[in-house]
């Protein structure tokens, strides 16, 4: 889901944003069931945005990039709502649901600036996707392509942004860093 493209302003000033558990890898399938209750049972009133927060990432596979749509959050939804116990047998009905963020069983409403950088976050949808790297730092790789073809090294740092790596070999008896394209090394 998109972002909206404003800071969340309630219509409603009682609507408050919630967090809910949820299964995960049915956040959508959930969100859909969940506004189909609200508009079955007439609550609208009671609802506003129900929210995914996801992020694009650049994903290299056989060697052919894509760009996916990766969950921030995997198992939760963020769900504004006026918290009453209509609306909260509505949402804790529904199947898929686990229960809502709070202590003691009470839901706990986010502060609107918690929302905010979230939404924000969210927008970034706009920017170049990153890049998702397959590696941490201190993996063990070796070079497939390039000047220091079958050498063995261990990765020194990685920018996402730009899709390389740092990676320190040994050339000479010294520890060397090269830079690489992510996709020139693998893991031995």
């Amino acid at each position: 889901m998109t972002a909206p493209t404003e800071q969340p302003a309630p219509v409603n000033p009682e609507l408050k944003w919630y967090v809910l558990k949820v299964q995960t890898n049915r956040e959508k399938s959930i969100r859909e069931a969940l506004q189909r209750r609200i508009n079955r049972d007439g609550m609208e009133a009671s609802f506003g945005q129900i929210v995914i927060a996801t992020e694009k990432v650049m994903e290299t596979k056989s060697g052919k990039k894509r760009v996916i749509e990766r969950k921030l959050y995997p198992g939760y939804l963020f769900i504004q709502m006026i918290l009453n116990d209509e609306s909260w047998y509505l949402v804790r009905d529904t199947s898929g649901v686990g229960d809502f963020t709070g202590a003691g069983g009470v839901p706990t409403a986010m502060e609107d600036d918690e929302i905010g950088r979230l939404i924000r976050q969210e927008e970034a949808v706009n920017e170049p996707a990153k890049i998702k790297i397959p590696l941490s730092r201190g993996d063990l790789v070796k070079i497939k392509e390039g000047t220091f073809e079958n050498f063995e090294g261990s990765v020194d740092a990685i920018d996402e942004d730009s899709g390389k790596i740092s990676v320190l070999i040994e050339i000479f008896g010294r520890s060397t860093p090269v830079e690489l394209e992510y996709w020139q090394v693998e893991k031995p």
